[in-house]
């Protein structure tokens, strides 16, 4: 995926593009404002449009994301905010998002704390779907079909997993609705299909896809809709298929994922990346040393 993005805006923009390295910058802070320096010690100008890929599972407040801050208040435009970014690690911080704002999704439970009886005894979705607040790639992803499945499964998580309780989508069982959306468009979309009875259809678990930018337009729609909501540039959307022939948001993703199959995403992105370019060079450079 690295190589995709690193060829494309490259290719765009030459010797002015970068990759890199979280743990190639010391961020400072002092008698000289923000700074920024390299590992040779040596100050560094922050870049004026920054796209950061952030790893999910291993992203922290005290590392990535102060990163991604540091560079926003040195000046630097970021394709996907700090914040925004900060609130799609957490499942269920994403989801409170999506239904206020009037974004379907699936019945989602979650407690700030007791026992799983007293959770079961406040009803529950079953069947229903546990997940890892923190998680990627369908890890920590368990399907429950009755209370006894429920307790087996929530026993097996480690005590102080974070977890959430979602509604199981029968009609969308081991099959989604990829969509990545980049300023607000939908620049490609994929089915992913789960083998062997898998319900969970990601690519890492052995799902293949099927191209189909264009054919869902209704899921689409909605798909820029949730990126929009959850304040992203670039997103990766998947999406469920409900029963009416419609869609419900599974998950957004900030750290979007794609296969060359879906051709018009690197340029897109380099168009994203443009844009904001030319607007920063029309105003003050960031600053750094």
């Amino acid at each position: 995926m690295t190589g995709l993005i690193a060829n494309a805006l490259e290719g765009e923009f030459g010797d002015r593009f970068a990759v890199v390295g979280s743990g190639e910058l010391l961020m400072g802070a002092g008698r000289d404002g923000l700074t920024l320096r390299g590992p040779d010690g040596r100050g560094l100008a922050a870049p004026r449009v920054a796209y950061g890929r952030v790893w999910t599972p291993g992203a922290g407040l005290g590392r990535e994301i102060a990163l991604l801050r540091h560079l926003e208040a040195m000046g630097s435009v970021l394709l996907n905010p700090a914040d925004a970014v900060l609130a799609c690690l957490d499942k269920f911080w994403q989801v409170q998002r999506l239904a206020s704002a009037g974004i379907a999704v699936p019945e989602t439970c979650m407690s700030a704390g007791g026992s799983l009886d007293a959770l079961i005894g406040a009803g529950l979705p079953q069947p229903c779907v546990v997940k890892a607040v923190r998680g990627h790639r369908g890890e920590q992803v368990f399907l429950a079909r009755d209370t006894e499945a429920l307790r087996a499964v929530h026993g097996g998580l480690a005590p102080d997993t974070a977890c959430l309780f979602q509604e199981y989508v029968d009609s969308s069982h081991g099959r989604d609705l990829r969509v990545v959306v980049v300023d607000g468009r939908a620049a490609g979309a994929v089915v992913r299909t789960a083998s062997g009875g898998e319900f969970r259809s990601n690519l890492a678990l052995g799902a293949s896809l099927t191209p189909c930018t264009g054919r869902y337009p209704q899921g689409e729609d909605l798909a820029v809709r949730a990126a929009a909501v959850m304040g992203l540039g670039v997103a990766g959307v998947d999406l469920l298929f409900a029963a009416d022939g419609g869609f419900t948001v599974c998950e957004v993703n900030a750290n979007a994922g794609w296969q060359p199959e879906m051709r018009g995403i690197t340029a897109a992105l380099a168009a994203a990346c443009r844009t904001r370019l030319t607007a920063a060079e029309d105003g003050p450079a960031p600053s750094g040393r």
